[in-house]
């Protein structure tokens, strides 16, 4: 007997236990397949994101159309929607603008009638006992009471009415409706993907890491800019300064400071020292509103240019100690004339547009100075020692990996690294070559090793994690190289250039698309490749290769969105098929509450079932399908005795 076997004998000792338990399961095979709701690089955008998950990419809207579209003014149905969005805010709203209090109570009895028929709506699609585990404690008999009551039936209206006034008499209507808007909203996506990029850019990653760890459902697929962040708790002096230098060039070292408490003091004091004020390192702001004081602009700008030559003098480091990375195209230090300010790559020379090499040696560049040394050292200790970072981060490694092939689709956030005529490229270590689906698993293990070891940091799974951040075979990062150092010194454009993998080509190519699905162990005839970590420019298509790619980086981060034109897209996958949302930019919540601002978003039918799928034809059907069998096989035994 299996172990499986085993523990579901303990589980049904007695044939009628087995016999409920197949009964049961067998059931949920029938059900609707629930609905997937896929993100991806929301870097940093709260607001925005904490809204799209509170709509459910417009599925909450929808709902309400479909139920209330003929009965309710599309005003009172934004309304209504709002209300399920931000249930505390809304009430408290309401109140403010009531005029008695019998027009209130009016209000309450109306809406939590309809709140209750929305409520049906969501739940048909799982089983009363999930329903019932994602109502709040409190509340749980008397939602089931209004929820499985039939109020057609004559004998029971008188019933279900008192419940309602004794809600509102009883003063509990707020607390109900609130609780049962986030009822709604947790019924109706089933489970998330975050298909990368957390991190960076945006004011607030780690509220929605918040966010995501009290989520019902959820599992990551890591991104470049993740990436950064893993290694700086891994012990990667480079990651940390590579994301240092992101926060500080767009004024987000609040993120550092104050939401994880590491204290930049001994760096502000350094780089206030050694830097002026270099106009090539002056934060970055988006929108007219973001105003910054003369003095602390002076200090971010400080601080990005000593992470800044920490980080080139580090790279210079791990060049020299990972000759096997050939990634000598970052160390550029050694190739600067100092005196004339100018530097040499390849035959070309190229004069500098600023100078703030004061703590480089020219005849040894890449050694860090004595201050340094301490400053990075405090800096490894604070990101060891950093309670909350390690906890958004711990649960980032448990929920994350570098893809996923899910229900039939293969999720993952940037590229898998190939020629032009689309053979694997090989990543060469040692005596090993990685490619395909064996390089993902290869960069997945090391990063896990290095996680777990966080106070080796120089060792080889360490300096992989930087690896992940900008090498050419990153599949997180897919491009040639990172210039980095020429965006800062060299005017000439062309030294700027980062020439994307093969990859980014070739994804609109159907046989290509189906060759990775094969790669990965997927049907290629029913299976879709979601991805993320490239913006989809304004006039390119974001469904590529006969519907077989899916992009869905599409403008979450406000820096991004001038070229996007749009405000993301996000991906729903229901019984019915694949629909891409486009969302146009969030405005505030403020905006949400007072004037029923919402995302608008469009929907696009991406494939369209031609039979509406159910639990049976997903990854959760399988596992059911397995155990089924046992349970049988356990029935047999039962009769055979």
């Amino acid at each position: 007997m299996s172990y499986t076997q085993e523990l579901l004998r303990e589980k049904f000792p007695a044939k009628q236990d087995v016999v409920t338990e197949i009964t049961n399961l067998e059931a949920i095979l029938n059900l609707p397949k629930a609905t997937e709701h896929f993100v991806s690089d929301v870097h940093g955008e709260y607001n925005a994101f904490d809204h799209t998950l509170r709509n459910g990419s417009g599925n909450v809207k929808q709902k309400i159309n479909e139920n209330f579209g003929g009965r309710l003014t599309p005003r009172n149905i934004q309304e209504f929607a709002t209300l399920i969005y931000y249930p505390e805010d809304k009430l408290a709203y309401r109140k403010k603008h009531v005029a008695t209090q019998d027009e209130l109570d009016q209000w309450y009895l109306n809406t939590i009638a309809r709140l209750i028929e929305v409520l049906k709506i969501t739940a048909t699609k799982y089983t009363r006992s999930k329903v019932r585990k994602a109502m709040d404690p409190n509340y749980v008999y008397i939602t089931e009471e209004l929820l499985y009551n039939d109020q057609q039936e004559l004998d029971k209206r008188n019933y279900y009415n008192q419940i309602l006034h004794n809600l509102v008499a009883l003063h509990q209507a707020d607390e109900f409706i609130t609780v049962t808007c986030y009822t709604i909203q947790r019924l109706v996506v089933d489970h998330l993907h975050v298909i990368g990029d957390i991190y960076d850019r945006g004011p607030a990653p780690d509220k929605i890491m918040d966010t995501l760890m009290k989520y019902h459902s959820v599992d990551i697929q890591w991104g470049n800019h993740d990436i950064i962040w893993l290694g700086a708790v891994s012990g990667s002096p480079l990651c940390i300064m590579n994301l240092l230098r992101i926060c500080a060039r767009y004024n987000n070292l609040s993120i550092i400071e104050d939401a994880y408490g590491i204290n930049l003091r001994h760096l502000s004091m350094f780089a206030e020292q050694n830097y002026t004020d270099v106009k090539a390192f002056r934060p970055k702001t988006v929108e007219d509103t973001e105003v910054i004081r003369p003095d602390e602009k002076k200090q971010i700008t400080q601080i990005h240019q000593a992470v800044a030559m920490i980080q080139f003098k580090l790279e210079g480091q791990i060049c020299q100690r990972r000759p096997e990375f050939k990634m000598n195209n970052v160390t550029l230090l050694d190739k600067i004339d100092y005196e004339n300010s100018k530097i040499k790559i390849g035959n070309e020379t190229y004069p500098l547009t600023c100078n703030c090499f004061s703590t480089i040696d020219p005849q040894d560049p890449y050694k860090l100075t004595e201050e340094e040394e301490k400053v990075m050292r405090s800096l490894l200790e604070s990101f060891g020692n950093a309670t909350k970072l390690r906890r958004h981060l711990n649960f980032m490694m448990e929920k994350g990996s570098m893809y996923k092939c899910y229900n039939g689709n293969l999720l993952f956030h940037g590229c898998i690294p190939v020629q032009k005529d689309g053979s694997f490229q090989l990543f060469e270590f040692g005596s090993q070559k990685y490619k395909g689906k064996g390089l993902l698993d290869f960069f997945e293990k090391q990063l896990r090793k290095a996680y777990s070891e966080p106070d080796k940091n120089d060792d080889l799974a360490t300096d992989m994690v930087w690896y992940l951040w900008q090498g050419p075979l990153s599949p997180l990062f897919g491009k040639h190289a990172m210039t980095t150092f020429s965006r800062y010194f060299i005017e000439d454009k062309d030294t700027h250039v980062e020439r994307k993998n093969a990859y980014y080509n070739l994804r609109k190519e159907e046989w290509f698309c189906r060759k990775l699905l094969n790669e990965f162990g997927l049907n290629a005839d029913e299976g879709h490749i979601i991805n993320g970590h490239t913006p989809v420019k304004k006039g390119s298509q974001p469904i590529m290769a006969n519907k077989k790619m899916i992009v869905i980086d599409g403008g979450y981060s406000k820096a991004y969105q001038p070229t996007t034109g749009i405000g993301g897209y996000t991906l729903l996958y229901n019984s019915y098929g694949l629909q891409l949302v486009t969302h146009h930019p969030f405005t505030s919540k403020e905006d949400a509450i007072k004037n029923g601002r919402d995302i608008l978003s469009t929907r696009r039918v991406v494939n369209q079932e031609l039979k509406r799928q159910t639990v049976a034809d997903t990854d959760t059907g399988r596992e059911i399908k397995e155990k089924l069998q046992i349970l049988r096989n356990m029935l047999s035994d039962y009769k055979q005795d």
